[in-house]
């Protein structure tokens, strides 16, 4: 599928500040993408020495949006000080964005950073994905007609971080998620989706069903955190910044040739 779309590619050849990785996250990643689905990249970036020595605030994040090939584009980096951060917290959106197997642009520092990010994975990530639900769950029901993209954005979280209690792995492909439980409600919204646009709508006859759906995966993911043999805190953090300071040393040198 990348290899289709080269001028992802071009997108993050053209960012300003060296780029570590770029993979593709949203709907593609999740497995549901549409005709006229955008195209969300996320990854880091390494700030230059002038912000770093600079007065003024560094700006730790770049959002790059626009239209190619008449696509919707949305290109989000952080320097790589604040995500290393970000992984140290049980935020299982960046390492998502890490593991991601739809790679735009990679580096051989992108897979020292999954090596590192695999020992950021702590049993606390199930609040994350608790939290994270119930907050899609509140924009879903808020919604009239309720809309299928958000509704799966709720299954998504949930099957995600069940997963990731049970096996330690980071999955966000439903499809793949759902191979194991075979939720013939999740497989059909999949087919809708993907079948139609971003905008196409349930009928309210099928709101309780789901209703009880997520009722019964919140309390899964609740028993499997609450059972889960994943480690309590994250061991990376010395390996990370010691990967950030070699990151820092090699940026001046590259700029300042010394």
């Amino acid at each position: 599928m990348i290899a289709q779309h080269a001028f992802l590619e071009a997108l993050a050849a053209e960012h300003p500040r060296p780029v570590l990785f770029a993979t593709l996250s949203g709907a593609h990643l999740y497995g549901f993408p549409s005709e006229d689905s955008d195209f969300d990249l996320r990854g880091v970036h390494l700030m230059s020495p002038d912000d770093l020595f600079s007065l003024a605030e560094p700006k730790e994040t770049i959002i790059q949006s626009g239209v190619r090939e008449g696509h919707e584009i949305d290109l989000v980096t952080h320097d790589a000080r604040k995500f290393f951060n970000l992984m140290l917290k049980p935020n299982g959106y960046v390492l998502e964005q890490l593991f991601s197997p739809l790679v735009v642009h990679s580096s051989p520092e992108h897979d020292e950073l999954r090596a590192l990010g695999r020992r950021c994975i702590t049993r606390h990530h199930a609040h994350h994905y608790l939290g994270f639900a119930r907050n899609q769950w509140e924009l879903f029901r808020k919604e009239t007609p309720p809309r299928v993209k958000p509704l799966l954005y709720v299954y998504r979280v949930l099957l995600t971080g069940i997963h990731l209690m049970r096996t330690g792995n980071i999955e966000a492909n439903l499809i793949r998620l759902n191979e194991s439980l075979c939720l013939p409600r999740i497989a059909d919204l999949i087919q809708i989706k993907s079948s139609g646009a971003e905008d196409v709508t349930l009928h309210h006859s099928e709101i309780t069903a789901h209703e009880n759906e997520y009722a019964r995966l919140v309390d899964q993911l609740e028993h499997a955190g609450a059972i889960s043999t994943l480690p309590d805190a994250p061991t990376a953090r010395d390996g990370l910044d010691d990967m950030l300071i070699r990151l820092r040393w090699k940026t001046i040198q590259t700029t300042y040739g010394i």
